[in-house]
């Protein structure tokens, strides 16, 4: 018998934006679009090299995320779609996500995205109040999104994310229940909600800073995130990851990969891998980044290479982040030692907090941990 092909997730980013939203800190950048050409001939030229160091791989899932891929034209990413498939071992069962933002949509270019083999959408909309998404620095209004909805569903996409925010600026609770509502009426496969966090070197880190930008308190916030829980599980989703909703079998495949601590590559600029016990990420820079590819050489800085106990740790910070936790079993299989000889004494203290539960063979944090879970993680990094 054939030993069993190694299963790994690609990510691959595209770091342009029409213009760049007031809360956000990702390796993405508006105004170049003259650098999209030269940076996707990098990309392919990346995936070419990669080609080699993945044989023997099969690809189960591919992100392409951003800054907006959906911002460029269609024809660059069907060209990463091809690459892929002539230099990988991808699986015929392979998720293949593509973020979009409404605003940057039409219904050829969702049709095309569905042509090249792409079969989950993850669609950014974050509020669906037009003054909301003004404030925050988003380019389209709320009937647009719902305009390119629609266009995806006649596309043929039967796998869709919404991404959503809560804790804005200026955002009431009664604002937050008509997001919900109105997103979980149109019933995508999966919704995303995501708490506010304001980072430094964005425009709302700016304000912050200038004591422009009162941010929503702790308590509000909490209410917010209780609300989502309560109302889109009445709605028929499944709470599965802190943040992460979803209709029976429609669970990311791909951000799973993440939070069960597997291997992945990232490609493009400032793209993350973790690939044979080794941490790594690529140049920041567009310029950098397609000048090491030019020369022939893997972008690469910043290695780090984790030792087991550094494995053991990451793997139950990023499984707490499950809501069915962490299996007893499966470390034990992983890492050939028993959870509790290693963590006994951090999971006794974090039970006695009542921050995490043990039920059969799962560790795993309960209501109010999910609410404290940052103190959880901090135990184990």
């Amino acid at each position: 018998m054939g030993t069993e092909t190694k299963k790994i997730s690609l990510y691959i980013h595209v770091p342009f934006c029409k213009a760049k939203c007031y809360y956000c800190d990702f390796n993405s950048f508006a105004g170049m679009s003259g650098r999209i050409a030269p940076y996707f001939k990098a990309l392919l030229g990346e995936i070419e090299l990669y080609g080699e160091r993945l044989k023997g791989y099969g690809i189960k899932t591919i992100f392409i995320g951003g800054g907006t891929p959906s911002f460029v034209d269609a024809e660059y990413i069907s060209a990463v779609a091809e690459s892929c498939r002539k230099h990988f071992d991808l699986l015929e069962d392979a998720e293949i996500t593509i973020e979009a933002n409404p605003g940057t949509l039409s219904f050829e270019k969702l049709a095309a995205y569905r042509s090249m083999g792409i079969n989950r959408l993850s669609m950014g909309l974050q509020a669906c109040q037009d003054d909301i998404l003004k404030s925050i620095g988003r380019i389209h209004k709320y009937q647009e999104f719902v305009e390119n909805f629609q266009q995806a569903r006649r596309a043929g996409f039967s796998n869709i994310n919404v991404d959503l925010i809560f804790g804005l600026p200026n955002q009431t609770l009664e604002d937050w229940k008509e997001t919900l509502d109105k997103v979980a009426g149109l019933e995508p496969e999966h919704i995303s909600c995501y708490s506010l966090s304001i980072e430094e070197d964005t425009v709302f880190g700016d304000r912050l800073k200038a004591g422009e930008l009162k941010p929503a308190d702790d308590e509000l916030d909490r209410r917010m995130y209780h609300m989502a829980k309560d109302m889109l599980t009445s709605y028929g989703y499944g709470h599965y990851e802190i943040s992460n909703f979803a209709k029976s079998g429609f669970e990311c495949l791909h951000n799973l990969t993440y939070w069960k601590a597997e291997e992945y590559a990232g490609l493009g600029a400032g793209a993350h891998s973790y690939l044979d016990s080794v941490r790594f990420n690529n140049v920041y820079s567009v310029e950098d980044y397609i000048d090491c590819i030019s020369r022939g050489t893997l972008p690469v800085e910043d290695e780090h290479p984790l030792d087991a106990e550094e494995k053991m740790s990451e793997f139950m910070m990023l499984g707490f982040r499950l809501i069915g936790g962490i299996s007893i079993t499966e470390f034990m299989q992983r890492f050939g030692s028993d959870v509790y000889a290693l963590f006994g004494n951090k999971i006794k203290m974090l039970e006695n907090k009542g921050l995490i539960e043990v039920i059969g063979d799962c560790i795993k944090l309960t209501d109010s941990g999910l609410d404290l879970a940052n103190q959880v993680f901090m135990e184990f990094i």
